[in-house]
C-alpha cells in the first residue's frame, strides 16, 4: 500500500505530552473502575481514522466497543441529531414525540419477532444495554410470574445488579458485589474450539445438560427466561453450533419459558445481517439492543412479541430519559444507514477480513482459530502446545504493540483480540490493519 495512502501516522511517542497531561489530571477526579486498556486520549474522528490529542492518527477497529456502528461522525447521523437539538433536547416518556415514535415504528419493522415468526413487535426506550437488559427480565417475571432463570457461562450483559447477576465472563466484574440478584443459574456455551463435552456435538450437549438441570435442580415451570447472547461477545466472540439456538427455542417453547436475545453487541448489522439471530432463522421472545444502535449516542431498547409487552400495566416500567430526542434520531439514521447498505457492507468486508486473517493464521502457529459473522470477528491466540493454552500475556502484548503502531484493538475471552470497526470500514482499510497486525504480532512474539 501507498504510504500517502495509509490511515495511520504516528508522530510523537505514546502517549504524547498533551495526552499524558490529560491523562494525569483525569486520575485525580475519575474513578479507577474503568478499565483501560492503554493510554489513547481521543481529540476527534472521521469514519474509522481517529486522531488523539496530540495529532497521532489511528485506525480504530475497537469502535467504542462496537457503539460506533456508522463509523465516527458520520454526517447523516450528526445532522439527525442537530436538527433534534434544534427543536427540543428533552421532554420525558411521559409523553410523546415523533422520532421517539418513529423509531418504535422501525423496530417493529425489523424485529425478528416479526420478520422471521410473523408476530407484531413493540419496544421501550432506554439509555444503556444493562438497563435494557434489567428491562428485559422484569418483563419476563412481570408476564410468567416465574422466579428462576438461565444464563450462560462468558456472558456479559452488563454491570447493574440484575444484569450484573449474568455477567460471568471475567469474576472481576461480580468480585465484591455479592449478593447480586437470586433465582440465575449458569450453564456452559456451547464452544467447539473448547469443548466441555468430550466427543459431543457442543449444542446438543449443552441443551442435555439444561434437560438434565429441569429434572434434577431447577424446575422448568419456575424457569422465567432463559437469556443468551446469539453470538457471545464479551466471553471470546464465540459462534454458536449451527442448531443451538433452535434447540434453545424448542425447549423454551416445551416449557413455556421465554427466550431472551441479548443482541446489545451482536446487533444493528454488526454481523452483517440485522440481528445476529438472523443467521439461524430463530426469533426470541425479548431482545435487547444498545450500543451500535445510537451511533454513539447512549440509546437502548427492549423489543418484544407486542402479545408480551402489550401486558406491562401503566407504570409497570419506566425512565426519565428513555426516548430521548437526540438519541432516537441517531437511531434512526443509524437504522436507515444499516438496511440501506452497511449490513451488507460488513457482509462483504468481513468476508475479506475473515480471508486475511485466515492468511495470517497460516503464518503465526499462536493464532489458535479466527472466528465471527461480518465485523465481529475474533481471533483466539494460544500458547504453542497441544492443549491450547489460552495466551493470556500475547494477547495483551499484541494490543499494546498495535496502539503503538497506530491501530486501536480490545480484547475478550481468556486470550481473543477482537475486531469490530464502524461498518462504514472498507477493504483497503481492513488490508491496511492486517499490516500492522502483522508488524504488532512480530513485536510481540520478540518480546519488543
Amino acid at each position: 500500500m501507498n504510504a500517502a495512502m495509509k490511515s495511520v501516522h504516528i508522530k510523537t511517542a505514546l502517549p504524547g505530552p498533551k495526552a499524558q497531561a490529560l491523562i494525569a489530571r483525569d486520575a485525580e477526579v475519575s474513578s479507577p473502575s474503568y478499565p483501560r486498556d492503554y493510554p489513547f486520549a481521543m481529540s476527534h474522528g472521521r469514519g474509522t481514522v481517529v486522531w488523539d490529542v496530540d495529532g497521532n492518527r489511528f485506525l480504530d477497529f475497537a469502535a467504542g466497543i462496537a457503539v460506533c456502528s456508522t463509523g465516527h461522525a458520520h454526517p447523516q447521523v450528526v445532522d439527525a441529531v442537530k436538527g433534534a437539538a434544534d427543536r427540543f433536547l428533552h421532554i420525558s416518556s411521559d409523553y410523546w414525540h415523533e422520532e421517539m415514535t418513529a423509531l418504535g415504528e422501525r423496530l417493529a419493522r425489523l424485529a425478528p419477532m416479526r420478520t422471521l415468526a410473523g408476530e407484531p413487535a413493540m419496544s421501550f426506550l432506554c439509555q444503556s444495554g444493562t438497563e435494557a437488559v434489567e428491562g428485559a427480565l422484569k418483563l419476563a417475571r412481570y408476564v410468567t410470574r416465574r422466579p428462576r432463570y438461565l444464563g450462560f457461562l462468558g456472558g456479559f450483559h452488563g454491570r447493574t445488579m440484575g444484569s450484573l447477576s449474568f455477567t460471568s465472563s471475567k469474576y472481576t466484574q461480580q468480585l465484591g458485589f455479592a449478593p447480586t440478584m437470586p433465582g440465575v443459574t449458569h450453564v456452559p456455551f456451547p464452544n467447539p474450539y473448547r469443548p466441555l463435552f468430550a466427543g459431543a456435538d457442543q449444542g446438543k450437549a449443552v441443551l442435555d445438560y439444561i434437560r438434565l438441570l429441569f429434572e434434577r435442580s431447577v424446575p422448568a415451570a419456575e424457569v422465567a427466561a432463559i437469556l443468551v447472547e446469539p453470538i457471545q461477545g464479551e466471553g471470546g466472540y464465540l459462534v454458536p453450533p449451527d442448531g443451538f439456538l433452535a434447540g434453545l427455542r424448542a425447549l423454551c417453547d416445551e416449557h413455556g419459558i421465554l427466550l431472551i436475545f441479548d443482541e446489545v453487541q451482536a446487533g444493528v448489522g454488526r454481523t452483517g445481517k440485522m440481528f445476529a439471530c438472523e443467521h439461524w432463522g430463530v426469533a426470541p421472545d425479548i431482545m435487547t439492543l444498545a450500543k451500535g444502535l445510537g451511533s454513539g449516542l447512549p440509546i437502548g431498547a427492549v423489543v418484544a412479541k407486542r402479545s408480551i409487552m402489550s401486558q406491562w400495566k401503566r407504570g409497570a416500567h419506566g425512565n426519565t430519559y428513555g426516548g430521548n430526542p437526540l438519541a432516537c434520531a441517531a437511531a434512526n439514521a443509524t437504522l436507515d444507514l444499516v438496511a440501506e447498505g452497511l449490513a451488507d457492507n460488513a457482509a462483504r468486508v468481513g468476508a475479506h477480513f475473515m480471508q486475511r486473517l485466515g492468511e495470517l493464521a497460516r503464518d503465526y502457529p499462536c493464532i489458535g482459530e479466527v472466528r465471527g459473522r461480518g465485523l465481529m470477528i475474533g481471533m483466539e491466540l494460544i500458547e504453542n502446545d497441544a492443549e491450547r493454552t489460552p495466551a493470556r500475556a500475547l494477547c495483551e502484548a499484541v494490543i499494546t504493540r498495535a496502539f503503538h503502531n497506530g491501530l486501536l484493538l480490545l480484547a475478550c475471552g481468556a486470550s481473543t483480540v477482537r475486531f469490530m470497526p464502524p461498518l462504514t470500514v472498507g477493504i483497503g482499510e481492513v488490508d491496511e490493519a492486517i499490516e500492522l497486525l502483522r508488524a504488532s504480532l512480530d513485536q510481540a512474539l520478540a518480546g519488543a
